[in-house]
């Protein structure tokens, strides 16, 4: 197949990348700076908008794989601009090019829109999805984590020092990076029935925090205190957060309110049909594989 990809560059898309190459599809990926050459990709430079810059990125391309996004902003106008806005920008750019198959990635916090900024801007890209036309495939991951990743570098981090931190009780469910980037060349592969898939990595009724815990000590061979945060303490380093780095803040108020939700759990009965897709990674030994790239990689 020729794939169009967005957010090539980022810790989803360079898998997707690498295994889209792997499995022999051309694959035409957007980036805002030079890039170094892989065989079977070519780059096309520049950001979701202006509109020439997707123009060159899905022409001829079978199917459109949208993988960019924002998880963090200083504002929801941040929010609006990458989310909503550069969804609508990718699903013009295929209408204008005739391109019918569209994979967007979105994420398990759309189905909250009102419990932060985050989840609601990826539930109006949805809805921008599903009002195209297009024949398009929705995507909602959990946390994602593998070797690469950075969101959950600190929790490893912290796992290595023998102390990690927790919100209020609650359950998750986790995807390998590897899994998300076969599900989504399937979903590219096999156009039907316009659908929205919640994905994870097979853990029935997922995963509680502690039970996280536990598994992060045992991947960096650390036996682990836990500590919960109460949703007050919480605001209170986010608002400290805020004032030592600003716009770069992590711990927004935003991602305080995600945080502190107690089911993000992918429901089963959203879930890929096996015939298309399944799991092959457990969260014990992925999380265990991904703590030996981090050492290796020097970042653990």
């Amino acid at each position: 197949m020729k794939l169009a990809i967005t957010g090539g560059t980022g810790f989803v898309g360079r898998h997707l990348i690498n295994l889209a190459v792997a499995r022999k599809h051309a694959v035409r990926a957007l980036a805002r700076t030079p890039q170094s050459s892989i065989p079977g990709v070519e780059w096309v430079e520049g950001a979701i908008d202006p509109a020439r810059n997707l123009e060159a990125l899905v022409e001829g391309a079978d199917a459109i794989i949208h993988v960019a996004g924002a998880i963090n902003a200083a504002d929801r106008a941040g929010f609006v601009s990458c989310n909503i806005d550069g969804t609508a920008a990718v699903i013009a750019a295929a209408q204008r090019a005739g391109v019918n198959r569209l994979v967007h990635v979105s994420t398990l916090a759309a189905r909250e829109p009102a419990l932060s900024d985050y989840g609601w801007s990826k539930a109006e890209a949805e809805r921008r999805v599903e009002a195209s036309g297009l024949e398009w495939t929705i995507i909602r991951p959990p946390a994602v984590y593998g070797p690469g990743d950075r969101e959950m570098l600190e929790l490893f981090k912290m796992a290595a020092r023998g102390i990690l931190l927790l919100p209020p009780a609650g359950r998750l469910s986790l995807i390998e990076v590897g899994d998300l980037a076969r599900l989504l060349l399937a979903c590219a592969r096999n156009p039907g029935k316009r659908a929205i898939y919640e994905v994870d990595d097979g853990t029935v009724r997922g995963i509680a925090h502690k039970e996280l815990a536990r598994a992060l000590g045992d991947a960096v061979g650390k036996r682990v205190l836990t500590l919960r945060m109460p949703r007050t303490a919480l605001q209170a380093a986010s608002l400290l957060d805020r004032a030592l780095r600003r716009g770069k803040a992590k711990l927004t108020r935003d991602r305080v309110r995600y945080f502190c939700h107690p089911d993000w759990v992918a429901r089963r009965s959203m879930a890929p049909p096996v015939r298309l897709w399944k799991p092959k990674m457990p969260y014990a030994e992925g999380l265990r594989l991904t703590a030996e790239a981090y050492r290796k990689a020097g970042w653990l």
